[in-house]
């Protein structure tokens, strides 16, 4: 069901609940027989018990166990005690490796959610995520990861973080509007919110559509248990090996037998030389070697931080030829980072800023006025103070952001720059501000200066309050008439607006988040009633961009990859534009051609095997 088309009342209607009071203790009770619990099923964890008894399928170790009967009856007990030996052992390292690695589904199951707030029986209750059904009005805010899929009802600047699902790294805003396309990719369905994602900024209510299996994550959860088992190179050659060695095995004890009694000797006697000799004919420590081998390996790839589920693996990492990675939280960091500030249309990438870090705080870059302030500095104060995120140090030192992502990447990047929150929120406190909504597409926060401070690095230093905005370019170009060149201010005329707008065109092309800054002063001790006199004629400052960078380790992976002649491939559920840069700046991605999942679901086998060889990067793909 494509709920995403519907209209909430329609949705409604059809799953039968009321949205002020939401479903009956009763319809709930109907419908968990009916739909089961709100939870990922485990099909694909093996018990224990399944995984050692799997250790002793391979032929060659069926030869072995035959071997060691035959040694029995023979007494040759010092090689059964040999043979077994091996068998055990082989076992033993086998069953190790592939029961410490089978954690597929836990780690999905640490998506779910422990408790959630619905409406039910007329009242908002806390009841466990696992309880939910399809009809159940759930409620959501900041913080919440989302527990079930559903069609969102009510949305007040909503936005979610859906990495785990599709691949992108940015918060995605949310409305309600219906979408009437066909087939639209799940990063593309703003109207809908799913399972094991996470809710960023906002608040909302939703019902819910799909539970369990039944859900996007569920999907995935069924696909990694349905994943057929194949054998790989090595267990093929050694399949074949130990069926060839039972072949020459029946072949010799035919032949000491038919022999045997053409000369008059003892059948008793033949037969039990001839199993002898076809016993002498079974490497009995190849499979012991084998394993050793693989498990070594494994335990070196364990150093690099990579875990081998089933030893064999080991040996076909050596055949691989072509590797498709995910991009989000692999390729990259998962992780909105501040690239480039662009003020008065001069670009300035943020590391080489932080390696002159004195020389920008002291305001003495060329071209760039005097001591007093800068537009640059101005930038990175305001998209700080206009920001609701805050820094937390870790016991290891680490400094990470909590709140929206992009929030999080401007206070880093001021950080980085000697601006740090506290001391900015301490030294222009907020008093007020005006929300981010999803139609306005800004958001404006109201601080207090202090004049008794003599501050002279800010434009607003003989001001009351300031007013800070951070949002789409765009939007603040709609409220603004002044622009800030180096430290003055001067008219926004239509060269300049011209100029702002391209300079977003271009970061944008470039698959970078653009956000746009700007600030307004006021002098009088009391502050508008009116919001839109708060943000009504706005000084213009410069332009934000961010994106999810590469890890450092990456590029150069990308290289050894291709000197060992293995072809990387791109595939993510992120932007094509986005995608493709990244792709160019790892060097996965040698020219531009790429295809979308859309594309990708319209085409044909025989249409996909034409031009795989020169695609190099798959975007918007569902997982």
């Amino acid at each position: 069901m494509n709920w995403y088309q519907l209209k909430p009342e329609a949705i409604l209607d059809r799953l039968e609940t009321d949205p002020d009071k939401g479903l009956t203790s009763l319809e709930v009770g109907g419908r968990q027989e009916k739909f089961g619990l709100n939870e990922l099923i485990d099909r694909g964890t093996k018990n224990p018990l399944i995984i050692l008894l799997n250790q002793f399928r391979d032929f060659l170790v069926i030869i072995l166990l035959l071997a060691a009967g035959v040694s029995l009856v023979l007494g040759e007990f010092l090689d059964v005690v040999v043979i077994l030996a091996i068998v055990v052992l082989n076992a033993i390292l086998g069953f190790t490796q592939e029961y410490r690695a089978e954690k597929a589904m836990a780690a999905l199951k640490k998506l779910s959610v422990p408790t959630v707030k619905v409406r039910r029986d007329g009242s908002i209750q806390e009841v466990p995520s696992t309880q939910l059904v399809p009809g159940d009005i759930v409620l959501l805010e900041a913080g919440n990861l989302v527990p079930a899929d559903g069609r969102l009802l009510e949305s007040f600047s909503l936005k979610a973080q859906e990495a785990a699902l599709t691949g992108e790294s940015e918060p995605v805003e949310k409305s309600l509007a219906v979408l009437t396309a066909e087939d639209i990719q799940i990063g593309d369905r703003k109207n809908m919110v799913f399972m094991g994602t996470a809710i960023t900024y906002g608040r909302g209510s939703f019902i819910v559509t799909e539970t369990g299996m039944d859900s996007e994550l569920g999907h995935i959860a069924e696909m990694i248990q349905d994943v057929e088992q194949e054998q790989t190179p090595l267990q093929r050659r050694l399949d074949h090996l130990g069926k060839t060695l039972a072949w020459v095995a029946l072949i010799i004890v035919a032949i000491v037998v038919f022999f045997g009694l053409l000369r008059g000797e003892d059948l008793e006697v033949l037969f039990l030389t001839g199993i002898s000799m076809a016993v002498a004919a079974v490497p009995e420590g190849l499979p012991a070697v084998v394993t050793l081998t693989l498990s070594f390996g494994s335990q070196r790839l364990l150093k690099r931080n990579a875990l081998i589920r089933r030893l064999p693996s080991v040996e076909t990492l050596g055949s691989v030829t072509v590797i498709c990675a995910d991009k989000t939280g692999t390729l990259t960091e998962n992780r909105m980072t501040v690239t480039m500030l662009d003020v008065a249309g001069n670009t300035h990438d943020v590391e080489a800023l932080v390696d002159k870090k004195g020389v920008f705080l002291e305001a003495e870059i060329p071209g760039h006025g005097p001591p007093e302030y800068t537009a640059l500095n101005v930038l990175i104060r305001a998209g700080a103070l206009c920001n609701d995120a805050v820094l937390k140090i870790s016991e290891d030192g680490t400094i990470r952001a909590i709140g929206d992502p992009t929030e999080g990447a401007l206070i880093l990047a001021a950080a980085r720059l000697g601006y740090t929150k506290d001391e900015l929120d301490s030294r222009w406190p907020r008093v007020a501000e005006v929300p981010f909504t999803s139609e306005r597409k800004r958001m404006t926060t109201v601080h207090r200066t202090n004049v008794e401070d003599e501050v002279t690095d800010v434009p607003w230093r003989d001001a009351t309050y300031v007013m800070l905005s951070k949002g789409a370019v765009d939007s603040l170009l709609d409220v603004a008439n002044r622009v800030l060149v180096q430290n003055e201010i001067i008219p926004l005329d239509d060269a300049w607006r011209e100029r702002i707008l391209e300079a977003n065109a271009r970061l944008a092309g470039e698959g970078q988040r653009v956000l746009g800054i700007a600030f307004r002063f006021w002098e009088s001790d009391e502050l508008p009633d009116d919001e839109d006199l708060l943000e009504a004629e706005q000084v213009f400052v410069g332009l934000v961009a961010m994106l999810d960078p590469p890890r450092p380790e990456v590029k150069q992976a990308v290289a050894t990859a291709r000197n060992a002649g293995i072809r990387p491939i791109m595939i993510t559920g992120d932007h094509p534009v986005t995608a493709m840069r990244i792709a160019q700046d790892l060097d996965i991605a040698r020219n531009d051609r790429l295809i979308t999942g859309t594309e990708l679901a319209q085409m044909t086998l025989d249409e996909l095997e034409e031009v795989v060889d020169d695609i190099h990067v798959y975007a918007r793909v569902a997982p």
